[in-house]
């Protein structure tokens, strides 16, 4: 288990992370969202041991962060902001190191690395240094040398970001197939991410937790959650539509010349939508019921943030 206690830094005047408290369980992924300059980052620092808290605690897997830091990052395998690596290594060369850095020697430093590569399928760029690789490529390098231990927590900072779709599915995969028996961290600003791989998100905003939930309860946290939306049918009765029991108000998008019926709290309108379209006769392209939209909720909960 991780347990953050309490925690909190400051920089001066400002103070980024604020009394933030959690507990991340095995088998878990945690995606940890907030806007920019929310936290995320120092937050993840200070939990890998990079940066000391100005007060509170953190532990991994019962190794205090502060009093057994070497303990505790060796169950940690990281992927930081921007995946720094050496420039001038080769990706060979480079996880070769790292493999050492780790205590790995003859075959077993060998099957680490070949492992690590073929997860991430980096070899083609085996000989090419560091500094001439895509931003996508050098992510993928970066991800390599976290897993390289085998390590029973990942803590991922944007670990997606600068893939093109094909490799974020394969990371994505990857994530997936790790979390089994692990504990994954993953700070990310693609919402898309969340539902995608996440078992549990924690939102945090101005350095303060804002909400902890699966996707499907944050999504159920929106205005369209149980929402209906029409496609097509220009022969649509709005009002007819806004009179329905349980219907909170309809939305008419021009654009996609469609109609969304928005569902009050608690209430489920799809049966008496759905009826009065056969009542009616309307010819009906798509008929689609939201589970919320995420985004939406992100917004809403961190906009005093963004102020």
């Amino acid at each position: 288990m991780i347990e953050i206690q309490n925690l909190t830094k400051r920089f001066a005047q400002h103070t980024a992370v604020d009394g933030l408290s959690f507990r991340v369980r095995r088998g878990e992924v945690l995606g940890f969202l907030g806007p920019n300059g929310a936290g995320k980052s120092t937050t993840m620092k200070m939990l890998t041991g990079f940066l000391a808290p100005s007060s509170g605690t953190a532990s991994i897997l019962g190794f205090d962060i502060l009093r057994q830091t070497r303990k505790a990052q060796r169950q940690i395998g990281y992927l930081p902001e921007g995946a720094p690596c050496y420039g001038d290594m080769s990706v060979r060369g480079f996880l070769g190191f790292i493999a050492e850095v780790r205590g790995y020697r003859g075959a077993e430093r060998r099957r680490r690395i070949d492992a690590a590569v073929a997860r991430l399928e980096l070899e083609r760029v085996l000989g090419q240094t560091i500094e001439t690789l895509s931003k996508g490529f050098k992510r993928r390098v970066g991800l390599a040398q976290a897993i390289l231990h085998e390590p029973p927590v990942l803590i991922l900072d944007e670990p997606t970001d600068g893939l093109d779709p094909n490799q974020k599915h394969q990371v994505r995969e990857l994530i997936r197939s790790l979390s089994q028996d692990r504990i994954i961290i993953i700070s990310t600003h693609i919402l898309e991410e969340v539902s995608a791989v996440c078992s549990r998100a924690v939102v945090i905003a101005a350095g303060r937790l804002v909400a902890d939930g699966t996707p499907l309860e944050l999504e159920s946290r929106s205005r369209y959650h149980q929402a209906v939306t029409l496609v097509g049918g220009e022969a649509l009765d709005q009002a007819a539509l806004a009179a329905l029991p349980g219907v909170a108000g309809v939305e008419r998008n021009a654009l996609e010349g469609s109609l969304t019926v928005l569902a009050r709290p608690g209430e489920v309108i799809f049966p008496q939508v759905n009826a009065l379209i056969h009542q009616r006769g309307w010819q009906v392209r798509e008929l689609d019921v939201e589970r919320g939209r995420l985004d939406e909720v992100f917004r809403t909960l961190t906009r005093g943030d963004a102020a």
